[in-house]
């Protein structure tokens, strides 16, 4: 794998692919649902999917394609180069805001991660990294993460989890909710996971997360020396649904061991 040639198209890719996604503000959205009301997929999503697929297809005809649209391949393992790609993370907000949504694309080799890139299309925003060689936004290369305590940090989480669900006892992360200085919610995984590799914010939480999701955020994250884990504190899966705790070093630690324990919830 020649990580350098595939991050610079990588690079080159995403940004047209955003370039693409801006001009579409002005025609009409074709939206759907996929699992619920409030699960939306338009025409760019697809077609942004579709876009990467055929550039990728073109020049790594050997390399495999996780995408959320299902245009990719069915992979039963990460053996060999895969990309895992979210055209548009954060459709909702696509829809309803044109902003605070992102391109989201991990590239993995034998199931380590080697590239991450996230594309905060509107504020052009792109933060980017390579295993062992740092994570930057846009040109400017992020720090090493500091540890933050507990009432110190402002996490990124949603409402959903600190109120009535059928995943966690609300109680378990209202604690922790009452406890930090702050909470954010931007409705974007990718840019709420780069926000933790860039020290905007100091954690991230979430109960379920699928692949596409986090892959590029896992590699910015840890390239940064951030800590991520389910919030059991299990290694992640990269093909399947997780829970996932993105976070600076210490404070998770400590959000494992005084809130969420042993798992049993």
């Amino acid at each position: 794998m020649d990580t350098h040639e595939i991050y610079r198209y990588a690079k080159q890719w995403i940004v047209e692919a955003g370039e693409r996604i801006e001009k579409s503000f002005k025609e009409t959205l074709d939206v759907e649902t996929k699992s619920n009301r409030n699960d939306l997929v338009t025409n760019m999503d697809k077609e942004t999917e579709q876009f990467f697929i055929k550039k990728i297809n073109e020049t790594f005809p050997n390399h495999k394609i996780l995408g959320e649209e299902g245009f990719g391949d069915e992979l039963e393992s990460l053996k060999g180069v895969v990309w895992i790609i979210d055209p548009i993370d954060g459709t909702m907000n696509f829809v309803h805001q044109q902003r605070n949504f992102a391109i989201s694309i991990g590239i993995y080799e034998d199931g380590i991660g080697k590239i991450g890139l996230i594309y905060d299309v509107v504020h052009r925003e792109l933060y980017h990294a390579i295993k062992g060689e740092g994570a930057f936004l846009n040109e400017a290369p992020l720090d090493k993460l500091q540890e933050v305590p507990v009432q110190n940090a402002i996490i990124g989480v949603n409402a959903t989890w600190v109120t009535a669900n059928r995943r966690i006892d609300p109680a378990i992360l209202g604690a922790l909710v009452k406890d930090v200085r702050g909470t954010r919610s931007y409705g974007s995984a990718a840019i709420e996971i780069a926000s933790v590799a860039a020290g905007r914010l100091d954690a991230y939480i979430t109960l379920r997360l699928s692949p596409w999701d986090f892959a590029a955020g896992l590699v910015l994250v840890e390239e940064v020396g951030g800590v991520a884990s389910t919030l059991r504190g299990e290694k992640i899966n990269l093909l399947k649904q997780n829970s996932v705790f993105f976070s600076k070093p210490g404070l998770h630690e400590a959000v494992l061991k005084d809130y969420l324990k042993d798992g049993n919830w």
